[in-house]
C-alpha cells in the first residue's frame, strides 16, 4: 500500500500537508498527540462548515424571494417541506450504508477495496434514487391534502413536491459522491462544490421565481420565467443536477485515491452488501421516524393558520444558522471515528469522538446565542409580515436554549455512524422524537400556539442530547466496530 497521495502530486499548503500527515500517522496506528487530533478536528470540520454555511445562505435567499411572494407561497412550502426531508432522510441510509464502510477501508489502507466499494454504491444509489423518483411522482398531488385543509395552498405545495421528486437521482448522487470524498479526507472539494450549488441556485431562482423586469441587477432588467414557488423547486433541482455532475467527476476522475484506474473491474461483494444494509437500514429507519415526526409536527401546526405555519417555515430555516457548525463537525467525527476504527485504533476513535463532541457543542452554543440576541433581524431578512416576524423571532428564542444539548446529539451521532453503530441511535430517535416531541407538542400547542410546539421541539432536543451522550460514555457503541 502506497502512502496517503499529496494532493494528487500537486504542491500542498501548509494545512493540507498537516492534515494529510497526521491521516497518514492516524492510519499507520502512530500516536497523535491532543494538538495534532484538534487540529486535524479542526481541518476536517471547517471545510463542512462553510459548505453547511453555504447552503444556509441560500436557504435564507430562497426563502426571502419566496417570501416576498406573501405568507401563502411562504406556507406552501413549509407545507411540504418536511416530506421532502422524510425522502432525503430515507436516500441518505443508501449513503451511510456505504461511506462508513469506505471510511474504515481507508483508514486500513485498502484502496482498491474501497474503489470497488464506490463502484458498488454508485450503481445500487442511481437505482434506489428511481424508485424513490416513483414515490415521490405518485403522492405528489394527494400529500398537500393529506397535511392540511387549507386548500389555497394545495396547488404551488403540489409542483413544489413534485419538481423535487424528479430531481432525486442527482441529490442521490451528490450525496454519494461527496460521502466517498469526505471519507477519504478531502472535505475541501464537496465543501466548495456546495458552495457552488447555492451560487447557482441563487440566480436560477432570480431568473424562474420572478417575471422579466422584477429584478434589476445595475439598472438593468433581468429576464425571468414568473413560475412562483415552482421556480423554487425547479432553480434547486437544477442546482444541484449540475453539482451532482460536478462532484461525480471530482470522484471518478480527479481524487488522488478513489478515482477510477484501468484494469480494476467492478464486482459485487455480498458480504460488503450485507453490511451496507446493516449500517444503512437503521439510519433509513432513523430518518423515516424523525422526518415522519417532522410531518407530524408540521400537521399539529398547520391548525394554527397560515401565519404559524409561515412563522414555523421561516423559523426552521433561520434556525438552520445554529446547527450549521454541528453538521459540519459530525461529519468529520464519522470520518476520523470511521478511519481510525479501520487502523485498529478504537482508543483513538473514542478520543476523536469526545474532542469532536466538545468542538460541536462549543459552536453551536456560540451560534445559539446569536440567534437568541439576533431573532427579530434573522427574521426581518426573510419575510416583509410583520405578524411572521414577531412569531418567527419568539419562538426562535424559545430554541436557541437547546442549542448545546442540539449539538451534542448531532456530533455524536456522526461518531457513532463512523464506528457503524447505527441500530441503537435509531431506536433512541424514535423514543425522543415520538415519545417527547409529538406528545408534547400535540399538548402544547392548542394551549400556547406556535410557542408551545417549539417549547415542546426545545425540549425534546435537550432529552435527545442526553440520551445520545449517555450512550457514547458507556463505550458499548466501540465493541462491534468494524464488524
Amino acid at each position: 500500500m502506497g502512502e496517503l497521495p499529496e494532493n494528487g502530486g500537486r504542491t500542498e499548503g501548509a494545512a493540507v500537508a498537516r492534515q494529510n500527515a497526521n491521516l497518514r500517522k492516524l492510519q499507520n496506528g502512530e500516536t497523535l498527540r491532543f494538538k495534532e487530533v484538534l487540529s486535524l478536528t479542526a481541518a476536517l470540520s471547517f471545510p463542512a462548515m462553510m459548505a453547511e454555511l453555504s447552503t444556509i445562505i441560500m436557504e435564507y435567499v430562497d426563502a426571502s424571494m419566496v417570501g416576498s411572494l406573501g405568507a401563502d407561497a411562504t406556507a406552501s412550502i413549509g407545507l411540504v417541506a418536511s416530506s421532502t426531508w422524510l425522502f432525503g432522510g430515507i436516500m441518505a441510509s443508501c449513503t451511510t450504508g456505504f461511506t462508513v464502510q469506505a471510511a474504515q477501508m481507508l483508514g486500513g489502507r485498502k484502496e482498491e477495496q474501497a474503489r470497488n466499494l464506490m463502484k458498488q454504491a454508485l450503481i445500487i444509489g442511481l437505482l434506489f434514487s428511481v424508485v424513490m423518483v416513483v414515490i415521490g411522482c405518485a403522492v405528489a398531488k394527494p400529500l398537500p391534502g393529506w397535511l392540511s385543509d387549507e386548500e389555497e395552498l394545495f396547488t404551488d405545495s403540489m409542483w413544489y413536491f413534485l419538481i423535487h421528486s424528479a430531481a432525486l437521482p442527482a441529490f442521490q448522487m451528490n450525496s454519494l459522491a461527496g460521502g466517498m470524498l469526505q471519507s477519504s479526507g478531502d472535505m475541501r472539494t464537496p465543501a466548495l462544490l456546495n458552495i457552488l450549488t447555492c451560487t447557482m441556485n441563487v440566480v436560477f431562482n432570480a431568473l424562474f421565481i420572478f417575471s422579466s423586469g422584477t429584478i434589476t441587477v445595475l439598472g438593468i432588467p433581468l429576464p425571468g420565467l414568473g413560475l412562483g414557488v415552482a421556480g423554487a423547486a425547479l432553480g434547486t433541482s437544477l442546482s444541484m443536477v449540475i453539482t451532482a455532475s460536478l462532484m461525480l467527476t471530482a470522484l471518478l476522475a480527479r481524487s488522488p485515491i478513489l478515482k477510477l484506474r484501468r484494469g480494476e473491474h467492478m464486482h459485487f461483494v455480498k458480504d460488503e452488501l450485507k453490511r451496507a444494509l446493516r449500517i444503512g437500514l437503521p439510519v433509513g429507519v432513523e430518518r423515516v421516524i424523525t422526518s415522519s415526526a417532522y410531518v407530524a409536527f408540521t400537521s399539529v401546526v398547520a391548525p394554527l393558520g397560515k401565519v404559524a405555519l409561515a412563522a414555523n417555515s421561516l423559523s426552521i430555516t433561520a434556525e438552520s444558522l445554529c446547527y450549521m457548525p454541528g453538521y459540519g463537525v459530525g461529519a468529520a467525527a464519522s470520518t476520523l471515528v470511521g478511519q481510525s476504527v479501520g487502523a485498529g485504533r478504537k482508543d483513538l476513535a473514542k478520543r476523536m469522538g469526545w474532542i469532536c463532541t466538545g468542538f460541536g457543542v462549543f459552536f453551536m452554543t456560540a451560534t445559539g446565542a446569536l440567534m437568541y440576541a439576533f431573532a427579530p433581524q434573522m427574521l426581518s431578512m426573510l419575510t416583509p409580515d410583520p405578524q411572521v416576524r414577531e412569531l418567527g423571532a419568539a419562538v426562535l428564542r424559545i430554541e436557541a436554549f437547546a442549542e448545546p444539548l442540539y449539538a451534542a446529539s448531532i456530533v455524536t451521532a456522526g461518531a457513532l455512524r463512523g464506528a457503524g453503530d447505527t441500530l441503537v441511535p435509531s431506536i433512541l430517535s424514535l423514543i425522543s422524537m415520538w415519545g417527547v416531541r409529538i406528545p408534547a407538542a400535540a399538548f402544547l400547542a392548542p394551549r400556547y400556539g406556535l410557542r408551545g410546539a417549539w417549547m415542546a421541539m426545545a425540549g425534546e432536543l435537550c432529552f435527545r442530547g442526553l440520551i445520545f451522550l449517555i450512550r457514547m460514555a458507556r463505550g458499548r457503541w466501540m465493541k462491534k466496530a468494524g464488524q
